[in-house]
């Protein structure tokens, strides 16, 4: 990382320390803890809901906050995981010093860490999600030789009185500017707050749904992120649902990543893009057009993609929004720039044209490399997902791309380049396979290619269990249909799913 880089970087330890976050040593956070006047640590990890826990411990003195970084602490694992039984619950959480940053509500200066939970006899709990992520990680690059990039668009809606002045107009929020979109301020806090935590952010925007309901304003934001190693990035997105939602509270604000609020208006995603890179460069493009690396991944989604269902709409009101002219996917296929589609392959800058210099006229030529911004992008999952099980779900999914001998066939005969919704394409959309309709549906699938997310150790057979029984447990598989016509009904739904994921 070059000088320029650390000076304008938003987390407070990488500027003040003077090196990535990356290269973080426990020598590191005490010098830093000692001449800052850090008070406090918070040790934070994802439990089997996907949210984050936290343990505060108070800084005694430099030898015991040396024991809290080295040792980090025991806790009660049937509490956090349904796989954990009581009898023997107990785990250790240890932080993991890249993920340090100072946390932004905290009156008392609070230094946060993201932790690994290990089991009795020090060995990385198999069943944990963060682990099962690194495992994913780790069998992509020994099958591949290649590394795993992902990032997210976190998507939201933020709910707020109606003061009725400059209305929006019913979803039709892209990327609107205020006063016409009231939460703009809002998600530029959420956006700097993160960025202090070390999320690698690209942009946020208004985003299409925004509707008035009992006196309320509903509008809907969303904020991505810039793609990075995949265990970074789940961290990062982990670690913005819990800001958005701390600052949410703070500012008397309401928000929800539910994927479905209400019926007719647009559902909240978490759409993953991904990327394979080696030494540095990214592998999705070939002499300016998408690499057969690149297409066997995609093929791995396909063949995958309704057991992706398990770990990415893990709640009733996912299939919801599962269903056409919503800009939501329901069929396995990919595309070009097509909203339609499951797997989209966004616009690349592979035309070979320094448009910078066109509308810059008093700037030469640009030599950026633009390649490495080109993404494939999965758009079923949404904000009840395990970020965790989700990305390493994903990972496993374009490895196994790898491993199908007919990778290129398969991604050929799954690709449509028109709206599949359309009347005029009926006969395209017979011929290809339907996403599951309910929880029950999804268990269904992971049953029947659990086999594969187990391979290599990835995912333990214990979690596949239990991702199974929960998705089980709904008994939805006619609740979609039961409930068309009960707007009391899918209220209900709506307020019991509503602070999911």
């Amino acid at each position: 990382m070059t000088d320029a880089r650390i000076s304008m970087n938003a987390n407070r330890l990488v500027r003040y320390l003077q090196k990535p976050a990356s290269e973080f040593t426990r020598e590191d956070l005490i010098r830093y803890c000692a001449e800052q006047d850090i008070q406090m640590v918070n040790l934070l990890y994802p439990a089997g809901d996907g949210r984050l826990k936290t343990l505060n411990f108070v800084i005694n003195d430099q030898l015991y906050l040396d024991t809290i970084l080295t040792c980090g602490e025991r806790v009660d694992g049937s509490s956090l995981f349904a796989s954990v039984e009581a009898s023997s619950s107990d785990l250790y959480v240890i932080p993991r010093y890249r993920t340090a940053f100072l946390d932004p509500f905290a009156e008392i200066s609070t230094l946060s860490l993201l932790c690994s939970f290990f089991d009795k006899d020090g060995r990385p709990l198999e069943s944990a999600p963060e682990h099962t992520l690194h495992k994913a990680c780790e069998a992509f690059r020994r099958v591949t030789g290649m590394d795993f990039h992902a990032m997210g668009e976190l998507e939201y809606y933020v709910i707020f009185d109606d003061d009725g002045m400059f209305p929006a107009v019913d979803q039709h929020g892209y990327h609107e500017s205020a006063p016409f979109a009231k939460a703009n301020e809002f998600r530029a806090r959420c956006m700097h707050y993160i960025a202090q935590t070390g999320g690698q952010i690209k942009y946020g925007h208004s985003e299409v749904g925004n509707f008035s309901l009992g006196g309320k304003v509903y509008e809907q934001n969303e904020i991505e992120f810039l793609p990075v190693a995949a265990e970074d990035a789940a961290d990062q997105l982990t670690v913005a649902k819990w800001v958005i939602r701390n600052l949410a509270y703070e500012m008397g604000l309401d928000v929800t990543f539910a994927p479905k609020i209400t019926t007719g208006k647009a559902g909240s995603g978490l759409h993953i893009h991904m990327r394979a890179v080696c030494e540095g460069r990214n592998q999705m493009l070939s002499n300016g057009v998408l690499s057969d690396k690149a297409r066997k991944m995609i093929a791995g989604m396909m063949d995958l993609a309704p057991s992706i269902t398990a770990f990415g709409n893990k709640n009733p009101m996912s299939y919801f929004r599962l269903v056409p002219h919503q800009e939501a996917p329901t069929n396995v296929c990919w595309g070009d720039r097509n909203r339609s589609v499951l797997v989209r392959v966004p616009l690349g800058w592979t035309a070979g044209v320094d448009m910078s210099a066109q509308v810059n006229p008093l700037e030469g030529e640009h030599t950026y490399d633009t390649t490495q911004k080109q993404t494939v992008e999965m758009r079923s999952p949404d904000g009840s997902a395990d970020v965790y099980q989700l990305i390493a779900g994903l990972c496993v999914a374009c490895r196994h791309g790898f491993e199908m001998a007919d990778a290129l066939e398969v991604a050929e005969r799954t690709y449509v380049n028109v709206n599949i919704h359309d009347s005029a394409n009926a006969d395209r959309l017979e011929q290809l396979a339907q996403l599951p309709d309910s929880c029950v549906a999804s268990a269904q699938c992971l049953e029947r290619q659990r086999a594969v997310y187990e391979e290599y150790g990835v995912f333990s057979p214990a979690m596949i269990d239990g991702i199974i029984a929960h998705l089980s447990s709904f008994d939805d598989a006619q609740l979609r249909e039961q409930t068309k016509d009960s707007p009391e009904e899918i209220e209900k739904l709506v307020a019991r799913y509503f602070h999911c994921g």
